[in-house]
């Protein structure tokens, strides 16, 4: 993995926008510190260089860091160090497999509610993998997904699930059962930040979109057909058709884009696709950036991510409209923008609470605490505990992903009964912090030549990615100095370690 993310770096081709990354971090910060000022806000300290290095690596490839990243970056003393640990970890085959997680939990929600759009997961996830790995532009990315091929109507179409791991973006129509209005509130909700789903019965109660426009988005996906019962059935598309009949059935809506205009002759999902991905489009850039902003700083310019609205204004309106013009200047690369956001001071504020006027503002004064996803967990799990997924098959992480699916908001994460017990007294737990069978506990008691105190210490950086503080230290030798065998004693901090509130999140 190490080899191939450093010929990705030695390949990767040098782009120049009108703003590096670093300018734009700058400006970000500049335009977030007049804000502080004026609001008397004080910022918190910059992370330590452990808190950093944990938080990047999660939030770029899904997992805490390797010990031995541990020790070399705690011992790197060079100034540029973070900034190169970033290339870096954008460069790593694991950031299109942990953005692909992130967006495919976002586009199909219904994998986790339904059991048999499940199947959807591999193959939908491997298709954005494919064309996040390849650096492929996020508008080209949607442009493609909303056009991706559909037999015509008349014509023999396949099943939209052949192979469950072949690249499949058709998923997404697939799981939204091919209905026009399941569509319209997937695409405007995902691509535009708007909850439009509220105007499909009734005018929108708090924002300014009326039922007729719902409808006139759901018409650009009318000549969608499924061609059998099940979300596995074949599609087709009649394109001539563009209409589509209001719940009263009394009255018919043509396809008319959010600004009014109608579409022009030819495919509407094509048409649909070239108006929300323009850079011209006043919604479609403003909504990616907030979107990557609520991800990687906790909450979004606009919070709830989707959920554009007058009454629920941005908190800071020049910055995420000069963000959204500064990613359609960068051709809405991807990585230039994470790159940008992740170099900010911002982001590489501490966690730490150090001011009371931290609490008054949604903007990023000191980092919020995020939950991991169920795969950052479980990844984050196996690095630490050298599980493999041949050792049953990945059912471990099956199981994990299921019941671990967050469930509202990242930073207020709502841990059930069954997650609890999950990870304190479950089967993986239990093999994990085995002395006799657990590969990380049998590494650290059998290497020679290590002090009590380095095993302790090792077993920290494997997990928390630092080293214990002096008051944690005086407080684990005082129970380590009771009787009882030191492996089981080591295997009781391993399992404190793994069920810590530090492990289950983002710092």
């Amino acid at each position: 993995m190490v080899r191939h993310a450093l010929f990705a770096c030695l390949l990767a081709p040098t782009v120049l926008y009108a703003d590096s990354a670093e300018t734009l971090a700058k400006r970000i910060d500049a335009r977030l510190a007049a804000i502080f000022q004026a609001d008397d806000v004080k910022p918190a300290p910059r992370a330590d260089d452990a808190e950093f290095l944990r938080r990047v690596t999660l939030d770029l490839t899904g997992r805490i860091p390797r010990a031995a990243e541990v020790h070399a970056f705690l011992a790197d003393t060079s100034l540029d160090k973070r900034r190169r640990l970033i290339d870096r970890l954008l460069a790593d085959p694991r950031f299109a497999v942990h953005f692909a997680n992130v967006w495919r939990a976002d586009l199909l929600p219904e994998v986790v509610a339904n059991r048999a759009a499940g199947v959807f997961q591999i193959g939908f996830e491997s298709w954005l993998r494919d064309r996040l790995q390849s650096g492929v532009g996020y508008d080209r990315i949607v442009h493609e997904l909303l056009t991706a091929p559909i037999a015509a109507a008349g014509s023999e179409a396949e099943p939209v699930l052949r192979d469950p791991n072949r690249p499949n973006p058709l998923a997404f129509f697939a799981v939204k059962e091919a209905r026009p209005e399941n569509l319209a509130a997937g695409v405007t909700r995902s691509f535009l930040g708007i909850q439009l789903e509220c105007a499909q019965c009734h005018d929108h109660p708090f924002a300014k979109w009326k039922q007729e426009q719902f409808w006139g988005q759901a018409a650009f996906f009318a000549g969608i057909e499924r061609q059998g019962e099940g979300i596995f059935a074949p599609l087709t598309e009649a394109v001539t058709l563009r209409e589509v009949k209001m719940p009263n059935g009394k009255r018919a809506l043509a396809a008319r884009f959010l600004d009014d205009a109608a579409p022009g002759q030819g495919s509407p999902r094509r048409a649909l696709a070239d108006w929300v991905t323009s850079p011209a489009n006043p919604f479609f850039a403003r909504a990616a950036v907030n979107r990557l902003w609520g991800q990687l700083l906790g909450f979004g310019l606009v919070d709830p991510v989707d959920d554009f609205r007058d009454d629920n204004p941005p908190s800071a309106p020049e910055l995420l409209d000069d963000l959204a013009q500064a990613f359609a200047d960068a051709k809405f690369d991807v990585r230039h923008l994470v790159r940008a956001l992740c170099l900010t001071d911002a982001y590489q504020r501490s966690s730490a609470r150090t001011d009371a006027s931290q609490d008054k503002t949604r903007l990023p004064a000191r980092m919020p605490l995020r939950a991991l996803t169920g795969e950052q967990l479980f990844d984050s799990l196996a690095l630490a505990t050298g599980y493999r997924d041949d050792q049953d098959k990945g059912t471990a992480r099956k199981q994990f992903l299921v019941r671990f699916a967050l469930a509202g908001s990242v930073g207020e994460p709502e841990t059930s009964v069954q997650q609890a017990l999950t990870l304190r007294n479950g089967a993986f737990t239990a093999w994990a912090t085995d002395p006799n069978v657990s590969p990380t506990l049998i590494a650290v008691n059998q290497t020679p030549g290590m002090t009590r105190r380095e095993r302790v210490e090792a077993l920290y950086v494997v997990t928390l990615a630092r080293k214990p503080s002096a008051s944690e230290w005086s407080r684990l030798e005082k129970r380590l100095n009771k009787e009882g065998a030191e492996t089981e004693q080591l295997a009781d901090v391993f399992w404190m370690l793994l069920n810590s509130a530090e492990f289950r999140h983002n710092h």
